[in-house]
């Protein structure tokens, strides 16, 4: 690890209490019996703060030069970031699944978006509301399967969904969850989602903003735009999906040239600037309300964004720009603060069993992360040796170790292996040098060793794919 040096709109305080009094009525429908509620002054609060499609290097604090992010840098300064954390799979829906129960994609069945959680599998909420006297709150965006949801098994919902636009749903999300601790009832600690949409907005600019590749739509803009990654070109040697997908997109069907990816880079910040400014609010709200100092935050976002890197945009992709997220924890006076952690591999399917470990609750069975909570306290002796991404459609797995990447495609002979200490762009295959053999072949051993831990979920496409590639 290494150093690293507005008014309020106020939700109705009697609904808020109405509801939040009754244990029964928050768990109805639920399927999962309610308990006694019980005053535990030694359990922390919880606040998952949630954003959707957040490529890693976009946190001032973080180092990235072309943002201004006062709420993320405030995150990252009291707390310790990962940034070898990785999503599970590189799309909404999926990766979702995975950080509210633990479990790899494969075993939710949702390796789409628009798809239910098995019914087996407890989320999150679900969880804590029956095995605890935690008060479960969710706000913003859920998209299991809907994005927004009245309703969300084991929570009270805080309705604030405007569509699928971040830049309109944010802003009431912030304000709900402002509402709600400005006005709740202190008898029992809470465990909150605030689950924005932003920057997901970059898929409708991507859609409506590029019409007119020749030209910036605003004078002197050219002079404020970030140059491209320094792996905007790279080795070509790739699976024939992933090539024909990237081919598929906006910058290679609209004729970019490199202005036009610039702006479009240029532009995702400001929609990371936007969110920020949403989790200022309820940070505001959290420190006013004095629950700051028992709080536990977890920053998450499901996965990343293309951002350029191997002329990639949007999601969906093996490489890190897309599976590779920001997660921050921050509980102040109990973890090391302002802290970066560049070493540990760490992987969605952790959210679950850390949230349990800080909350002193038993996670659920059959956890495929670990608590990273011994880990922020500086006494960790469990971590990861490897980590495995799944890619939508069960169609491709990408294995990280500390070394090295290895990503396969089902039905595919093209494998790739980068060296990630030696090659952290991704930009060298090393899968066809006969040097890198025998390491190919313990991944692939690793991989299908893994694999066979999983209690798949019933009629997977590609369910053993992975088995049959050695």
């Amino acid at each position: 690890m290494r150093q690293n040096n507005a008014p309020s709109n106020s939700l109705n305080r009697r609904d808020f209490l109405r509801v939040a009094s009754s244990t029964s009525l928050m768990l109805a429908g639920t399927g999962f019996p309610t308990i006694a509620a019980a005053k535990t002054k030694s359990q922390p609060n919880i606040l998952i703060i949630l954003t959707d499609q957040q490529h890693i290097d976009t946190i001032a604090a973080g180092g990235c030069r072309h943002v201004v992010t006062p709420a993320m840098d405030a995150l990252l300064q009291h707390g310790v970031s990962f940034t070898q954390s990785y999503s599970t799979n590189p799309v909404c829906s999926p990766a979702r699944s995975s950080i509210f129960t633990g479990r790899m994609t494969t075993e939710t069945g949702v390796v789409v978006n628009g798809k239910h959680i098995r019914k087996d599998i407890p989320n999150l909420g679900q969880w804590f509301s029956e095995t605890s006297a935690y008060e479960t709150i969710y706000a913003g965006k859920w998209h299991l399967p809907r994005t927004h949801q009245l309703e969300i098994e084991g929570f009270r919902v805080i309705h604030t969904g405007i569509g699928g636009h971040g830049i309109l749903g944010d802003a009431s999300t912030s304000r709900a969850c402002e509402g709600f601790l400005r006005n709740r009832a202190k008898d029992k600690p809470f465990l909150m989602v605030a689950s924005f949409l932003q920057p997901h907005d970059i898929c409708e600019w991507l859609r409506l903003n590029t019409y007119d590749p020749q030209k910036l739509p605003y004078d002197g803009l050219t002079q404020e735009l970030p140059p491209l990654p320094e792996n905007f070109n790279y080795d070509r040697h790739e699976p024939a999906y992933l090539s024909k997908s990237r081919l598929s997109r906006d910058p290679f069907v609209k004729g970019w040239d490199h202005l036009q990816w610039q702006y479009y880079r240029w532009s995702y910040y400001r929609h990371i600037e936007q969110v920020d400014a949403e989790i200022g609010r309820l940070l505001q709200a959290l420190k006013e309300e004095d629950y700051h100092k028992n709080t536990v935050i977890l920053f998450i976002s499901d996965h990343g964004e293309g951002l350029g890197h191997h002329q990639m945009v949007r999601k969906s992709s093996p490489y890190d720009e897309a599976s590779r997220v920001p997660l921050i924890v921050s509980f102040p006076g109990k973890i090391p603060e302002n802290v970066i952690n560049t070493t540990d591999l760490v992987s969605g399917v952790d959210i679950v069993p850390t949230i349990c470990d800080f909350a002193g609750i038993k996670p659920p069975k059959h956890m495929r992360g670990i608590s990273l909570k011994p880990l922020l306290e500086g006494n960790a002796a469990t971590k990861h040796d490897f980590v495995v991404t799944e890619l939508p459609g069960n169609r491709a797995r990408m294995l990280r170790t500390n070394d090295y990447k290895y990503i396969t495609y089902a039905g595919d002979a093209v494998d790739m292996l980068f060296h990630m200490k030696n090659d952290p762009g991704e930009t060298r295959n090393l899968a066809p040098d006969p040097a890198y053999a025998t390491i190919l072949s313990d991944l692939k051993k690793t991989l299908i060793v893994w694999e066979k831990t999983l209690d798949i979920a019933p009629q997977l496409p590609n369910a053993d794919a992975w088995w049959r590639k050695t």
